[in-house]
C-alpha cells in the first residue's frame, strides 16, 4: 500500500472513528513494506501533534470540505501538508506520492483536487502558516480544555509542558538486574556503538541517544533489557518490595511494572490483575521473554472479592486508569480522543479502586498510588480526598497539603507521572 494512503487511513480511524493510535497504526503497518514503517509512524505522530494547524491550512485552501465517503481524502490532504511543512522530503516527491495515494484509496478522480490543494499550499505557504498559528489551537496544538487545564494548574510551566507534549519521546531502557547491573549492560551498548545517557534517580534506566529497533539491543530476546520510560521505572523505588512478600500489581497491563518488581526481588509472589483480557496477553509475553513468573488474573479491581480469596497483600502498586495526559508525547491521539468530561468519570473510578484495594492491604502494608496523568483531580486532589475519608491511611515522604510527587513531561526527559506512598496503620 502507498504509505501516504496508509497514513491518511490511520488519521481517519483516529480522528473520525475514535480509535486509538496504538490500535490503528500497527494495523496499517501490516499493509506496507517494513522499511516504510518509520515513515508511516513519523507522518501519523506528527500530523496528530499538529492537527489543528493542518486543519486550519486545509480549510483555507478548500472551498467545500470533503465529507462522508470522501473524508479519508481530507486526511490525505493533511498528510500532504504535514510533509511539506515539517518533513525534509523534497516537495515534488511529497506531492507526487500523496497524489498517488488517491489510487490506493480508490479515489483517482480526486487526484487533481489534492494536487491543486498541495501546490496552492506551496505557493502561499508562508502566509498560510502564519494564519494557522494566529489562534491558540493552531499555535499550541492542543484542544482548549487541555490548554486551560495546563494554564490553571501550572501557570509558570504550561508553555514548557506544551513544548514537551509536542516533542518526540526518547527511548528509555530498563536493565533486568537478574541478568546484569546497569554498568555491565552499558558496556554491551558501547560494544555495539550505541550512545546513551544514564538517569540520575532511576537506577536501572538508560536513555538512548537515538531510538532503535529492539532487535538491535544486546540480549533483548534473552530478557536482559526492556523498553520503559524512566518515570514508570520509579514505581519500584516507591514500592520498595522485599524478598518473600505478597505483592499486588493492580491494573498491571502491559506488565512492565510487574516485571520490574520481580527483577528486584527473589521468592516474591506477585499477583498482576487487569480487566482487559487482550492487554493481559502482553503481560504474559513480557514475563515469558524476561523469564519471570507472576499470577496473572483478569478481573475488575473494584470488586476484588470476585477474583481474590487469598491473604492480604504486603504491598500494592495501584497504577490507576487515568487520562494519560502525562504521556501525550508518546500518544498524541490522546489530545483528540479525551474529553474534559472524562476527568470526572476517571477520578470517580480511581476513588472506587483505591478504596477497594485498601481493604486488600495488610496492616503496616504500603500502597503506591500512581497515574501517568498531570491533572490535579486525578492526583493531588484524589489523594487528599482519600486521606480525608480513610482514618488508618498515612502519607509517606510528602506534605499533606501537597501530597505525592508530580513528575511533569520533559522533566529529566521523562513522561509525566504521579506517585503517592500510603501506609496502612494498625
Amino acid at each position: 500500500m502507498n504509505v501516504r494512503a496508509a497514513a491518511a487511513n490511520v488519521l481517519f480511524q483516529v480522528v473520525d472513528k475514535g480509535h486509538s493510535l496504538s490500535h490503528a497504526l500497527p494495523a496499517a503497518q501490516k499493509t506496507i513494506r517494513p522499511r516504510d514503517h518509520a515513515l508511516l509512524q513519523e507522518i501519523c505522530y506528527g500530523a496528530l501533534r499538529y492537527l489543528p494547524r493542518l486543519e486550519s491550512i486545509a480549510n483555507e485552501l478548500m472551498e467545500n470540505p470533503l465529507k462522508g465517503k470522501k473524508r479519508v481524502f481530507h486526511h490525505l490532504i493533511l498528510v500532504g501538508i504535514y510533509q511539506l511543512s515539517f518533513m525534509r522530503i523534497p516537495s515534488h516527491a511529497a506531492v507526487a506520492e500523496t497524489v498517488e495515494g488517491t489510487k490506493t484509496l480508490r479515489g483517482p478522480s480526486l487526484s487533481g483536487l489534492i494536487n491543486a490543494v498541495l501546490r496552492s499550499y506551496l505557493r502561499d505557504q508562508e502566509e498560510l502558516d502564519e494564519k494557522a498559528v494566529s489562534h491558540n489551537a493552531g499555535k499550541y496544538g492542543h484542544p482548549s480544555w487541555i490548554l486551560k487545564m495546563l494554564q490553571e494548574s501550572y501557570p509558570d510551566q504550561w508553555e514548557q509542558l506544551i513544548e514537551a507534549n509536542n516533542s518526540k519521546a526518547p527511548m528509555w531502557l530498563r536493565v533486568n538486574r537478574q541478568h546484569h547491573t546497569r554498568d555491565e549492560y552499558v558496556e554491551l551498548l558501547k560494544n555495539e556503538n550505541i550512545e546513551y545517557t544514564l538517569h540520575s534517580e532511576a537506577a536501572d534506566a538508560i536513555k538512548l541517544a537515538s531510538p532503535c529497533d529492539v532487535t538491535l539491543l544486546p540480549g533483548f530476546d534473552k530478557g536482559w533489557v526492556s523498553v520503559q520510560d524512566a518515570a514508570a521505572q520509579l514505581s519500584v523505588d516507591y514500592l520498595t518490595p522485599k524478598d518473600g512478600e505478597l505483592i499486588l500489581d493492580c491494573c498491571a497491563a502491559p506488565g512492565g511494572k510487574t516485571a520490574h518488581i520481580l527483577e528486584h526481588t527473589n521468592d516474591t509472589e506477585v499477583v498482576a490483575i487487569d480487566c482487559d483480557v487482550k492487554r493481559l496477553d502482553r503481560v504474559y509475553d513480557n514475563l515469558e521473554r524476561l523469564q519471570l513468573r507472576a499470577d496473572v488474573i483478569c478481573g475488575d479491581a473494584r470488586y476484588p472479592e470476585e477474583w481474590w480469596m487469598g491473604d492480604k497483600f504486603d504491598r500494592i502498586l495501584l497504577d490507576a486508569p487515568c487520562s494519560a495526559t502525562g504521556v501525550i508525547r508518546r500518544h498524541p491521539d490522546i489530545k483528540w480522543l479525551r474529553r474534559a468530561s472524562d476527568i470526572e468519570a476517571l477520578a470517580e473510578l480511581q476513588s472506587e479502586i483505591m478504596d477497594a484495594m485498601w481493604h486488600q492491604l495488610k496492616e503496616g502494608g504500603t500502597m503506591v498510588y500512581a497515574t501517568c496523568s498531570i491533572t490535579p483531580q486525578e492526583n493531588v486532589l484524589q489523594v487528599k480526598a482519600f486521606l480525608e475519608r480513610t482514618e488508618n491511611a498515612t502519607l509517606v515522604g510528602s506534605d499533606i497539603e501537597n501530597p505525592g510527587r508530580q513528575i511533569l513531561p520533559g522533566e529529566e526527559d521523562m513522561d509525566g507521572f504521579y506517585y503517592a506512598v500510603l501506609v496502612k496503620q494498625a
